[in-house]
């Protein structure tokens, strides 16, 4: 074998496996893919999804609400260039930079814990929201929602504690309890009245140096709303999924369920979007691959937070894309179609 066949030989094989190496790399990329819908008015695992307390009048209805999903790569699943360049050409298959759905060493164990605190958040402001939406009072509450490890408060007060009184200021809003601690000097105690399971209790907690101004005092929780609901509402979605963007739909059962006639006349709709516990739908990630997976589901009407609508109508789909950007825009859009499947309501446009 002469030399130059060699050299060309070796030359061709460096290439081939030089190639190889390249695709088999991890690139810094996630993938999100159509997920499966769940009716908000059907059963899990022979249970409804919604159930209410005893004593709470529910209504018959008909047709299905169902909330889409996203199958997104976990926080640690390194996708390669080969897998990168597959989502690329589908289209239904959509490439992220990693950054956009995790922060820099987040792990799968850390995400779950985010995905399932907001999927509990978006849980109680749907309850709200759709009781509102029926002109049902629901006062909010001052509620922890995350003790910060190594902090004074750890050992002390827990997440889901409603804090009642700081000091001797009866608390009424987030801003308050801020207010009240941060006068402090740090290292003072400072004492709060919370009540925990429905029992009463008086803590001391000690305060340190914020992080960001030596001058102020805090103890280290995260403050966020509860509710005083006036009737039992229980989600039994349970681990299936996280995140907040099944809260609209979500909302939307509880008021079909609690209210006379079918909301949806019927039909089959599928939806997503964030939900405010005054009724305002926010936008999500993946909405066209949730369109997908609703429209493979069945669903002929799908419901669109506006922020989506661009993006949305982008997409080829033989559903009705209903514009929302509140739980009433929403009700109002559904009982129209209820009573006329031609009727014009909001709709996405590119």
């Amino acid at each position: 074998m002469s030399r130059r066949v060699v050299t060309l030989t070796v030359a061709l094989v460096t290439l081939v496996a030089a190639t190889s190496l390249v695709f088999i790399l991890p690139v810094p990329y996630s993938t999100m893919k159509p997920g499966p819908s769940f009716d908000t008015l059907g059963s899990l695992d022979d249970q409804p999804l919604l159930t209410f307390g005893e004593g709470v009048e529910t209504y018959p209805t008909e047709g299905e609400l169902a909330f889409t999903t996203v199958a997104v790569s976990r926080a640690e699943t390194d996708i390669n260039l080969f897998s990168a360049l597959q989502a690329w050409v589908d289209g239904d298959v959509n490439l992220v930079p990693h950054h956009f759905l995790y922060r820099d060493g987040e792990t799968d164990d850390d995400a779950s814990e985010v995905s399932a605190a907001q999927l509990s958040s978006s849980q109680d402001s749907s309850r709200a929201a759709a009781l509102r939406a029926m002109d049902v009072e629901v006062p909010e509450t001052v509620q922890i929602a995350d003790v910060v490890e190594g902090s004074p408060a750890e050992g002390v007060l827990e997440a889901g504690d409603r804090i009642v009184r700081v000091q001797d200021t009866e608390v009424e809003s987030n801003q308050q309890v801020a207010e009240v601690i941060s006068a402090l000097d740090p290292g003072d105690q400072v004492s709060l009245g919370i009540e925990r399971d429905g029992q009463a209790e008086d803590v001391t907690v000690d305060t340190k140096p914020a992080d960001d101004d030596p001058d102020r005092a805090m103890i280290g929780i995260t403050v966020g709303a509860g509710f005083d609901f006036p009737i039992e509402i229980e989600n039994h979605i349970g681990d299936r999924v996280g995140g907040p963007s099944a809260g609209m739909m979500f909302a939307l059962a509880i008021y079909d369920k609690l209210t006379p006639g079918a909301l949806t006349g019927g039909q089959s709709v599928a939806g997503t979007g964030t939900i405010t516990p005054d009724g305002e739908v926010g936008s999500i990630g993946g909405v066209q691959q949730k369109m997908v997976g609703a429209e493979e589901g069945g669903a002929t009407i799908f419901l669109v937070p506006t922020g989506n609508c661009a993006e949305a109508a982008a997409k080829d789909t033989d559903m009705t894309l209903v514009d929302v950007a509140t739980l009433d825009d929403a009700i109002d859009a559904l009982q129209a179609l209820a009573d006329d499947p031609e009727a014009t309501v909001p709709t996405c446009s590119k």
